[in-house]
């Protein structure tokens, strides 16, 4: 792998699938981060209720920010686990935030819920390759985000409610392939549009990395009626393409993998958790792609998008997510 990730899906390489199970890895500590045991820090944790759970929990008020993991040293970030009170304005006023290495500007920096895949802050239960949530009530991520210095992950909660937070972060103290990419996240919306104008899911990113994927969520505009709107095809634009992109699909739900219309289904790499046709609305799950270089302007016409989140590969971008060197 290579130096940095996008807000995309990164590190792939380093997932514990590729690994032998049977094997023991050389120089890898084990460490969760919790409020049981802030950043993991061996034989502290346990201390505020005789080893038994005593502190599961903290709220966190408006304004106020929860740092999540903040350690020193090369390691893995191997998985991150959350859960809060899920409203949808919670779900959007949480902010997370993710720092490597000592950079002041966050590779990550987006709305948690987006983050997690629940882009339209509906509850819905599904399992990917790199994101899930088992019953709908819980939030995972799966993706190995490496660091050579330093992690910090933080959550803002800039909102009015006051939010009841849960959380693990689990992570490697390890070597970090030379190679190793940095994960990088990006998050935009769009509240309208005009037909036929694209919507760019991805500014220009220069650099070298991976794409992983993209999650989206859309609420049709009234005007489609009974219509479809996924006539609009995925574009990247890669390595100095400038009229024309490299890569040109085909139809909204022929990128997610069905076709015909788009229903909800959930697969290993890609799928849509929610699919109304009484509100018009979808949110897609994350999609992993691998491509070896690229300088994408991500685009999809059709209906007007509210809110995207998207995934990539490189060293720093927001909610599509990646990697980057």
């Amino acid at each position: 792998m290579q130096k940095f990730f996008l807000f995309l899906i990164s590190n792939i390489m380093l997932t514990a699938s590729a690994q032998q199970i049977f094997q023991m890895p050389k120089t890898a500590d084990s460490r969760v981060s919790s409020f049981e045991n802030p950043n993991g820090v061996k034989g502290n944790g346990g201390k505020t209720n005789k080893t038994a759970k005593g502190n599961a929990f903290e709220t966190l008020k408006e304004g106020e920010t929860k740092t999540l993991l903040d350690v020193n040293g090369q390691g893995i970030v191997q998985r991150i686990w959350l859960t809060v009170n899920r409203s949808p304005m919670m779900l959007r006023s949480l902010r997370l935030k993710m720092f490597w290495d000592g950079e002041t500007k966050p590779a990550v920096d987006v709305p948690m819920g987006d983050f997690f895949v629940f882009n339209l802050g509906k509850d819905a239960p599904f399992q990917s390759e790199l994101f899930s949530s088992g019953e709908g009530r819980s939030f995972n991520c799966y993706v190995p985000m490496p660091f050579r210095k330093h992690a910090r992950i933080s959550l803002t909660n800039e909102g009015k409610e006051t939010c009841m937070l849960f959380y693990d972060v689990d992570f490697l103290m390890t070597t970090v392939p030379a190679d190793a990419l940095y994960f990088h996240a990006y998050w935009t919306r769009k509240c309208t549009g005009n037909l036929g104008d694209d919507f760019e899911m991805l500014p220009k990113v220069n650099g070298k990395g991976r794409f992983l994927g993209v999650s989206v969520g859309l609420n049709v505009d009234s005007s489609y009626g009974k219509t479809w709107w996924g006539e609009g095809e995925v574009k990247m634009y890669l390595d100095g393409d400038s009229k024309y992109p490299t890569i040109n699909g085909t139809g909204s739900e022929d990128y997610l993998g069905s076709a015909w219309g788009l229903g909800k289904f959930v697969n290993r790499y890609q799928g849509c958790t929610i699919a109304s046709a009484r509100t018009r609305q979808t949110a897609p799950t994350p999609i992993k792609t691998a491509l070896s270089r690229f300088s994408p302007r991500r685009r999809t016409p059709g209906s007007r998008i509210e809110r995207t989140r998207l995934s990539s590969c490189e060293q720093a971008i927001p909610t599509v997510t990646g990697e980057m060197s």
